[in-house]
């Protein structure tokens, strides 16, 4: 019996940087940008960016549990991000930048909070994790100008400094995930 596909949603600093990782693991159709976790209607990511909405910048993922376990998502996420600094990766700074998971069922949230007490007893990180966990009450798509845009724009200063070494630990990391 052929198992629907999922939905998980992350935010782990800027939504480029997530988006073009997680776009490249087998098992995962769609990887959309977005805004969540904040408490305003459909915002703007300039909203979003002077930081008064409450949102974070966040990936949705449709995925297909049977070729990627949901666990596999939460690994590659704490793995791909600095999860021990608040409201902070590299020079992006506010609560949009936030390390966030926001699950989208019970299931989910069992999962994710036993992945974290296990990444914490295993003291691989020298610094608290700081990761929000708690339930998707809604995502808002980005603007489309958001939408593959390391695809688009990998040549660009941003993409080279911060993703492109990004990508390049996915692959070292977790070849065997990669389409």
């Amino acid at each position: 019996m052929k198992i629907k596909n999922e939905t998980a949603v992350f935010g782990g600093g800027c939504f480029w940087c997530t988006e073009a990782i997680f776009k490249l693991l087998k098992g995962v159709s769609s990887v959309t940008p977005g805004y969540a976790g904040g408490t305003m209607d459909n915002p703007s990511y300039y909203e979003v960016s002077a930081g008064n909405t409450g949102h974070a910048e966040v990936i949705r993922i449709e995925f297909d549990p049977q070729i990627i376990p949901y666990k596999d998502l939460l690994n590659i996420f704490w793995h791909t991000h600095d999860s021990t600094t608040l409201n902070k990766q590299g020079a992006d700074i506010g609560a949009q930048y936030r390390s966030v998971i926001l699950y989208t069922s019970g299931r989910q949230k069992i999962v994710t909070e036993r992945f974290l007490e296990d990444l914490k007893k295993s003291a691989e990180f020298s610094n608290p994790i700081v990761t929000e966990i708690k339930p998707l009450d809604k995502f808002y798509e980005a603007e489309d100008y958001h939408k593959d845009y390391y695809e688009k724009y990998s040549f660009e200063p941003y993409c080279q400094v911060v993703i492109s070494p990004k990508l390049q630990h996915l692959r070292e990391k977790y070849s065997s995930k990669l389409k």
